[in-house]
């Protein structure tokens, strides 16, 4: 016979009939249980302050019990290993949990992900150190004389076609360089596809104009023909912007002065380069194929706002691509 558990009224009737002295034997007979059934659901929840039992307070101790017991128990060893995979691949929880669903996979929650990392590390395990982290020292910039992109002549992002505002398609990037420690010269300049979120980082010797064009050149020949416009800071490093638009026949426009925001999407980026190029730390090491190698691994992590496909799936146009190649 299959075992069935004790209802809220089974527990009422043994409330009641335990305020009559009754045994458990007699109880047990009443309700057509076994006396050992009786037996344990006494010791379990008489868990009120005078330690008698009471059905109301039995019932909820039960019920907690089996929230309790559901938690984590759905998925087995195998699929957790997978989830694990994503995470030391630099996912974060909702990108992991967003993509295995998007495949077909696994249907699984990024709290539960979360929860699942914590238990992790409380049992000595890594898994919290791939979780990326929001580290930034804000600056407040009121109250100071502007002395950045003093450059006539430049066009401004309020005259930036609408395709590009709107996200519409590939082709309109944004730029900015990313320094390393505050005394070392060497930096790396981003670049990054506003639709696709599709990312390109060259490495600089210094943060000069000739040395930026040198390399933006190089970048935009990569992908020569996917240039429609380019959207930079006013650092004085994009000052010979005009000899790229002949080169290459792309636009530049020029966001406002510590306008971050209009520049959103290489914001956002830059913070996940951060994961591999802590602040303050030297790139004087740092060499292009490393900058190739963080670039590919950023550009074939899902995103939230691509429906969880990569930005190397929407910039190239690629469709079913396997989670890990």
């Amino acid at each position: 016979m299959k075992y069935r558990h004790l209802s809220k009224e089974e527990r009422c009737v043994i409330g009641a009939l335990r305020m009559q002295r009754l045994s458990l034997r007699a109880i047990a007979q009443h309700l057509g249980r076994s006396p050992s059934t009786i037996s344990r659901e006494i010791k379990r929840n008489s868990r009120s302050q005078d330690g008698r039992y009471r059905a109301s307070h039995a019932d909820s101790n039960y019920n907690a019990r089996k929230r309790w017991a559901r938690r984590g128990s759905r998925f087995d060893w195998g699929e957790w290993k997978i989830v694990e995979r994503c995470i030391r691949d630099e996912y974060s929880p909702e990108q992991t949990a967003g993509r295995l669903k998007r495949e077909g996979t696994l249907s699984i929650s990024h709290e539960t992900i979360y929860l699942h990392i914590w238990r992790n590390k409380k049992l000595g395990g890594t898994l919290y150190t791939h979780l990326r982290g929001s580290r930034k020292r804000r600056r407040k910039r009121w109250g100071r004389n502007d002395s950045r992109g003093r450059l006539p002549g430049k066009t401004m992002i309020t005259e930036r076609p609408d395709a590009a505002n709107l996200r519409q398609e590939i082709g309109h990037w944004e730029l900015d360089s990313v320094l390393g420690s505050i005394s070392g010269r060497h930096c790396i300049s981003t670049v990054v596809d506003r639709m696709s979120g599709y990312l390109m980082i060259g490495k600089l010797e210094a943060r000069t104009k000739s040395e930026t064009n040198l390399r933006l050149s190089k970048l935009i020949s990569r992908c020569e023909g996917r240039f429609k416009t380019i959207t930079p800071d006013n650092g004085t490093e994009f000052h010979g912007y005009r000899e790229l638009e002949q080169k290459h026949g792309v636009k530049f426009y020029f966001a406002h002065p510590y306008h971050s925001w209009e520049r959103g999407t290489n914001e956002n980026t830059n913070g996940l380069i951060r994961q591999y190029l802590p602040k303050r730390q030297s790139m004087h090491n740092l060499t292009q194929a490393k900058c190739n190698a963080i670039a590919n691994k950023l550009n074939n992590r899902p995103r939230k706002r691509l429906g969880y496909l990569t930005p190397n799936e929407v910039f190239h146009g690629l469709s079913n691509v396997a989670l890990h190649t």
